[in-house]
């Protein structure tokens, strides 16, 4: 009897030292990789004529990736340049009346100051001197009539001005252009489909920097710094992990249940911290790829 009991308690020993030794090869944490995701979409309803991207092709900040139609646009802004350049014919119109009547009051004035002197000479009648000063006041009226055309016709530059900035805005609008640089990770439309205001064009990713998402306890919080450089596994093969440097990038200010995903129940009713550890792709990590992280 008391045999069998020694060797219930060395079987015991035994396994309490090898769940220890097991419990020490975990990792302290499990995530999922994952990125920023950035969704282009289209500001102007119109055709896409120009959509030459595909999925994984890298792309680098303000690149072309699709072109929505600018047919209308361009018949719009080559319509108000046309009403421009006629209003400014007329402009130029004006200016030649102006300077015409601006050399005819001179001339008058001329006469207008030659017949004031005459009168003063008694050479020279009442009557004449009232017809030139009433011909000087009908040529200044008619002088300050045409001045007042320029008024008009710079208002009606101002408004086709902006009308252009408009339209010209458009058709940048037209371009659609990369925000960041990444990688296209997904595509909406196809070639010569249309595109609307909001419509989604594009999902890019930056897949230089993926981010390890993964779950802490609040024991394991004060060990865990902003900038702190950590061990991070991903799967080799079914037995054999790699290992990379990564970096504590954010720490979540609020307590949260365990994400669903987590499969056990026990799991899911506990208290964790989320965490972010940066970690330099070279071409071995995937968005959604799992991971694991020693602190």
């Amino acid at each position: 009897m008391k045999r069998i009991k020694r060797y219930q308690v060395l079987v015991g020993a035994l396994l309490a030292l090898t769940a220890c030794q097991g419990n020490n090869d975990l990792s302290d944490a499990y995530g999922n990789f994952e990125t920023d995701e950035v969704i282009i979409s289209s500001e102007v309803a119109g055709k896409l004529v120009d959509f030459d991207v595909e999925l994984g092709d890298q792309v680098k900040s303000g690149d072309l990736l699709a072109l929505v139609d600018t047919t209308q646009l361009s018949l719009q802004i080559h319509q108000i340049e046309a009403q421009q350049q006629a209003v400014s014919v007329r402009r130029i119109a004006v200016q030649a009346q102006v300077d015409v009547q601006q050399e005819q009051i001179k001339h008058l004035r001329i006469n207008q100051e030659r017949i004031h002197r005459l009168f003063s000479d008694k050479a020279a009648t009442q009557k004449q001197v009232d017809d030139v000063d009433g011909q000087m006041q009908v040529m200044q009226k008619q002088l300050e009539s045409l001045k007042t055309q320029f008024v008009s016709i710079n208002s009606e530059l101002e408004v086709q001005d902006a009308q252009l900035a408009i339209f010209r805005d458009k058709l940048d609008q037209c371009r659609i252009t990369s925000l960041m640089d990444g990688v296209v990770l997904e595509k909406y439309v196809e070639l010569g489909e249309l595109a609307a205001p909001g419509k989604a064009v594009v999902k890019l990713g930056d897949l230089e920097e993926l981010d390890l998402k993964v779950y802490v306890s609040g024991a394991q919080l004060p060990s865990i710094q902003l900038g702190q450089q950590v061990e991070v596994l991903i799967d080799q093969d079914r037995t054999e992990n790699q290992s990379l440097t990564g970096k504590v990038s954010w720490i979540s200010p609020e307590a949260e249940f365990t994400p669903k995903i987590i499969q056990t129940k026990e799991e899911r009713v506990k208290l964790v911290y989320a965490v972010k550890v940066s970690v330099k792709n070279d071409g071995r990590l995937k968005i959604g790829m799992p991971g694991e992280v020693n602190f």
